[in-house]
């Protein structure tokens, strides 16, 4: 397998607006950043993911961009930036920034042209459709409730939005916008950028004649996914990108696809193929959704869990390359969603750390996760921010007149607020977010919970991962090693083997609070062990082939 540095690299991501505010508006900054460098340098992370900073009305916060080569004046100025990323760079972190061109803002200059009359220049460079008998021009749901088309006045014409409103999807049929993406692109790489992660990538290839989706019973609108995910000339685009732009620096490429299965998965990361490195794909995180989607909240399984990262980890396998997140922007807090964040909250932050990054693949950190930081319930609804959590609400209880308490039981599992409460640096005020009133309020658990008392505690959350990330580059096994489950049938237990040359790992998590127990299989046999990490005191003498476990234990072996 050929080594790349993006393999061996733990990312951790920044949502600036939540990290650290500097001059005290209640919003995160870019110096805000710089000052938690030395943070991150202590953690061990290889590179950063910094959500969009760029120019942006903040409708959906900072994805609605208005001007691609400037920073959010909330943010700082281009010499914060060029600042931020030479300190990173000093500290010998690289910076991947998001790339997002599946859609602009609507107050882009490009926008703001197309708009202006059906025969101007930019017109073609965003989606536009007469109606249907006095209709939108298909029937397609946005992703964040309501029609995917909004009706333009000045034309008489609807243009195409899969997110907000005011987020006008970009058309990549047009060779013109391809070419302003791929100048652009260039235009952060010249200034040392280490690579890209891309929002919604797979979304950029739509199918010809836009066809209707079809409606679910009580629905109003259809979820047309299948006409806009993995389109016909998404891998023509990217090939294209990557020949224009990528192939001419040494970066690092993720791109964000919802709905992809792994043999689209190889097809956007194969080697071969020059496309991406990786993909962000959700079966995992899908887990809890119902048929109904993300807001039909059903119990996940272990029993699923084990068939799904199995499934991406064997098919992947020596074909492309996976991404590993548990956490994200867009995703609950995984100790909350997949741990216990009560009385097993530090044991189970752990465990999750220790089963995601122990497969293959490239692990990716979100801000606070290597805190153990929890999902929050605010008691109003005018307490979240989150445009789609505030629009699915609306839409549940203005218009279908459901159940408010359920509606926001649903929000404290799923919203997406939960990733984006400030980070906790210590337990004064807003959690050393922030001087001023931060732009969503704090997790109300930050005096228990905050960086200052986890740096403090060799047991914390913290130094478990910076020991997850130390082992990563001490090991080639766990960069490179194959993947294979074991215990396959057992409800309690995730365990599963590595596999370099005559190297093996074992790693063996408890996904419970109970007390079940481990029993190596036959096919396993070894002449001398090490333990590499556990989340609980272990006997190096005890016996590896049937241990009990404890509640949300962790343990991997080194064997020979």
């Amino acid at each position: 397998m050929e080594r790349k540095w993006w393999k061996e690299a733990v990312v951790y991501q920044i949502y600036p607006r939540s990290f650290k505010d500097s001059n005290g508006d209640g919003i995160g900054d870019l110096r805000g950043i710089i000052s938690k460098l030395d943070y991150l340098k202590e953690l061990g992370v290889d590179v950063v993911w910094l959500s969009p900073v760029y120019q942006s009305p903040n409708d959906d916060n900072g994805y609605d961009i208005s001007d691609y080569r400037g920073i959010m004046d909330e943010f700082g100025t281009m010499a914060d930036w060029e600042e931020m990323i030479a300190e990173m760079h000093n500290r010998g972190i690289k910076l991947v920034m998001d790339l997002v061109v599946n859609h602009t803002s609507d107050e882009h200059p490009w926008f703001i042209e197309s708009r202006k009359s059906k025969d101007n220049p930019y017109r073609d460079y965003y989606i536009w459709r007469p109606g249907k008998e006095g209709r939108e021009p298909n029937n397609w749901e946005s992703h964040f409730s309501g029609s995917a088309w909004e009706y333009d006045e000045a034309t008489g014409e609807y243009y195409l939005h899969l997110f907000s409103k005011k987020q006008p999807d970009l058309n990549w049929e047009n060779p013109n916008v391809r070419r302003e993406v791929y100048d652009m692109m260039k235009f952060w790489l010249d200034k040392g950028v280490d690579g890209f992660r891309m929002d919604v990538i797979n979304m950029i290839s739509k199918v010809p004649g836009l066809p209707d989706g079809e409606v679910q019973t009580g629905k109003k609108y259809a979820w047309g996914g299948r006409y806009f995910m993995n389109g016909p000339r998404v891998h023509e685009f990217l090939q294209e990108m990557n020949r224009e732009v990528l192939s001419k620096y040494d970066v690092m490429t993720v791109g964000e696809t919802p709905g992809v299965t792994p043999a689209e998965g190889i097809l956007y990361t194969d080697p071969e193929r020059h496309e991406l490195n990786m993909v962000f794909q959700f079966e995992h995180v899908d887990l809890d959704s119902g048929p109904g989607g993300k807001w039909d909240i059903r119990p996940w399984t272990l029993a699923d869990l084990k068939k799904t990262m199995t499934k991406w980890q064997k098919e992947l396998e020596g074909k492309g390359w996976n991404s590993l997140y548990l956490n994200n922007h867009d995703q609950p807090r995984a100790v909350s969603r997949f741990g216990d964040d009560g009385t097993y909250r530090v044991e189970s932050a752990k465990m999750l750390g220790t089963f995601l990054h122990m497969m293959q693949g490239t692990p990716y950190i979100y801000q606070g996760e290597e805190l153990g930081m929890t999902n929050v319930r605010f008691p109003s609804v005018d307490d979240y921010r989150d445009i789609e959590t505030l629009n699915m609400y609306n839409e549940r209880i203005v218009e279908n007149g459901e159940d408010p308490k359920t509606i926001m039981e649903k929000i404290y599992y799923k919203g997406r607020d939960n990733a984006r409460t400030p980070m906790q640096w210590d337990d004064s005020e807003h959690a050393g977010f922030t001087t001023g009133t931060p732009w969503i309020q704090v997790n109300p658990n930050y005096k228990e919970i905050n960086a200052k008392v986890a740096m403090e505690d060799p047991n914390s959350v913290f130094h478990y991962y910076k020991k997850l990330i130390q082992l990563r580059k001490q090991h080639d096994i766990i960069v490179y090693g194959t993947y294979d489950l074991i215990l396959e049938d057992d409800p309690l237990i995730y365990a599963y083997t590595r596999t370099l040359g005559k190297e093996k790992l074992v790693v063996i998590t408890n996904f419970s609070s109970e007390t079940p127990i481990f029993r190596l299989p036959e096919h396993i046999t070894y002449s001398a062990k090490q333990l590499l990490i556990s989340n609980y005191d272990v006997d190096e003498k005890e016996d590896l082939y049937e241990i009990r476990l404890r509640p949300w234990e962790a343990r991997v072996y080194k064997l020979q």
